[in-house]
């Protein structure tokens, strides 16, 4: 019973650390989404091959990516231009740009 009960609070524990609520604003949003266009196209499918089209995406895949970006966990080919360009977000900003293309 014990074993249970403690990974019962490692899994509660790792939910309550992940930014699991997004609750963006979507005019907010589009307005803050400016600097994504010129990758990411203006109504959020890429123009520039290799880039991915946020059109649609999932918001908390969205908001989760983009604060893995800014913590620089992600790496990789343009993982350095990204987490520039999210380094001056707040967590509001992330979750209402997330919000705006998930509702594309």
């Amino acid at each position: 019973m014990k074993k249970w009960s403690s990974l019962g609070l490692v899994v509660i524990g790792i939910l309550m650390s992940a930014h699991v609520c997004a609750a963006g604003d979507v005019a907010a949003g589009e307005k803050k989404a400016a600097g994504c266009v010129g990758c990411h196209g203006k109504n959020g499918v890429a123009v520039i091959p290799g880039y991915p089209s946020l059109k649609g995406q999932n918001e908390q895949y969205l908001v989760n990516s983009m604060h893995a970006y800014k913590k620089g966990h992600r790496t990789g080919g343009l993982a350095g231009m990204m987490k520039s360009q999210v380094s001056g977000l707040s967590d509001q900003d992330i979750d209402d740009i997330a919000a705006y293309f998930a509702q594309l």
